[in-house]
């Protein structure tokens, strides 16, 4: 019997059956996948660490957090510096200085940015913005709303953006200083050797069985522990019997290219309706990887079908209620901990992701 059977070897469950182990309990973790470290996994190719399911860079503020993911890799100095490219154009991103002088001639200061930003702003003077165009406009006005924000969410979302609730982009990064990394956080960088031989240390000396599938036979895996710790879909977990939550996915285009140097940053954004994806990644960025040859991804948006991957979660009205309802009913299991993205059906960054499994397992003391 082991102490606790962990559904996932994702960041929520590599954490917690990590906590679990240094506690001397006994843990069993089970995948569907054929490998290790969900949507973080990165396979080695051709020397070159690729994301399979997307780019994923690091960052917290969380000291603690910071520390324990540090005991298991040595991270690099990556700061994500990603560029947009629209009508033949590039920019920087986030919003900041860089950005307001390419779109603006006449830029060169705060208060030169901070005006144009303002008389645009106008616009929406006295209203109540009702959908995710007018919240972006009322934020950053409307040229940056049309070269940077427009194209790429209605990508995205595989909508019109007056048809998206304003609540999407409560808040949008501004920076007025010539600085083009696009997190706030004190700490960033990416593990060098890649993710998986991150969870891979993670999870040394705990028994992982790959190919696995809980939800095919919960009441045999129940069986074999005390308690578990579901990592999976909630709504799944529950035979979806109040319904299906909505998700939106990925599709990825991965091509290996015979140059040293394809575009010169690991992420270019997309933001114009030309291109049909959203992102290009070219993976050897992220470690800095000396190579003649050089593997890009694409990442096209998706809506989600079965077989595919769940990605973002939609928090529209309908969803966010299902979820709730979802969230009860989990409450009322008995010896299961629901944890991480899929099962609490919201959107994490991976820190926030390792300390929700810090708060779960502190709760089991």
């Amino acid at each position: 019997m082991y102490d606790y059977l962990i559904v996932g070897s994702g960041l929520f469950g590599a954490t917690f059956a990590y906590l679990a182990k240094k506690q001397a309990k006994k843990v069993l973790v089970i995948e569907k996948r054929n490998h290790i470290a969900g949507n973080i996994y990165t396979e080695n190719n051709d020397g070159i660490n690729v994301h399979k399911y997307g780019a994923h860079i690091f960052h917290t503020d969380y000291k603690d957090v910071w520390d324990f993911v540090n005991q298991f890799a040595e991270f690099n100095r990556y700061t994500n510096s990603p560029i947009a490219v629209k009508d033949g154009k590039v920019y920087n991103m986030p919003f900041n200085m860089n950005t307001f002088a390419e779109i603006w001639s006449d830029v060169i200061t705060p208060a030169d940015a901070k005006r144009h930003i303002d008389e645009e702003r106008q616009e929406m003077a006295g209203k109540t913005p009702s959908n995710l165009e007018e919240q972006a406009i009322s934020l950053v006005g409307r040229s940056i709303y049309e070269l940077l924000i427009k194209d790429y969410t209605e990508k995205q979302w595989h909508r019109d953006c007056k048809d998206l609730p304003a609540d999407i982009i409560k808040r949008l990064p501004v920076r007025f200083t010539y600085d083009n990394n696009y997190f706030n956080d004190r700490y960033q960088g990416i593990p060098m050797g890649g993710y998986t031989q991150m969870v891979e240390k993670m999870l040394g000396g705990i028994e992982v069985r790959l190919n696995e599938d809980y939800l095919v036979n919960p009441e045999q895996y129940n069986a074999m522990a005390e308690k578990i710790v579901y990592t999976g879909p909630i709504d799944e977990y529950f035979g979806q019997k109040l319904g299906a939550l909505d998700w939106r996915s990925l599709k990825f285009e991965t091509k290996k290219l015979n140059e040293a140097n394809h575009q010169g940053v690991a992420v270019v954004n997309y933001t114009g309706h030309e291109m049909p994806y959203t992102r290009c990644i070219e993976h050897k960025h992220f470690e800095g990887t000396e190579t003649d040859n050089t593997i890009i991804t694409y990442e096209y948006p998706a809506d989600y079908e079965p077989g595919m991957e769940k990605y973002y979660t939609i928090n529209d009205d309908k969803n966010n209620a299902l979820a709730e309802q979802y969230r009860e009913l989990a409450k009322q299991e008995q010896n299961v901990i629901f944890g991480g993205r899929l099962a609490e059906y919201k959107y994490y960054d991976m820190d926030d992701v390792i300390k929700s499994a810090f708060e779960a397992f502190e709760a089991e003391k």
